[in-house]
C-alpha cells in the first residue's frame, strides 16, 4: 500500500514537506492513528514532531478525520497543528 504523507506548519519545519510511505504486511498501519504511531517510530525527529501530546489534526484525502479512519492504497494523509497560519 502506498500512502502520501504531508506535513504542515511546525510539523513541516521539523520533517519537511512530506514523504511517500510504502506499507506492506501484517504490521502495516490500518488507520490514520496507526500510521501516526508507525511514523513516530521511524526516527527521533518523527517522534518529536508527531507526538500525540501535541494535539495534531489529521486529514485524509483533504478532509479532516479522526484517528480511526481506515487507510486505503493511494490515500493522502496530512498532519498539522490545531492552528496554522498564512
Amino acid at each position: 500500500m502506498k500512502i502520501q504523507v504531508r506535513y504542515f506548519a511546525s510539523v513541516r519545519e521539523k520533517l519537511g514537506a512530506g514523504e511517500t510511505v510504502l506499507l506492506d504486511g501484517a504490521q502495516a498501519p490500518r488507520t490514520v492513528g496507526d500510521l501516526q504511531d508507525w511514523l513516530t517510530k521511524q526516527s527521533e525527529a518523527h517522534s518529536a514532531a508527531l507526538d500525540e501530546a501535541r494535539g495534531l489534526r489529521t486529514a485524509l484525502n483533504q478532509t479532516l478525520c479522526a484517528a480511526d479512519e481506515p487507510l486505503s492504497d493511494g490515500d493522502e494523509v496530512a498532519f498539522f497543528p490545531p492552528v496554522t497560519g498564512g
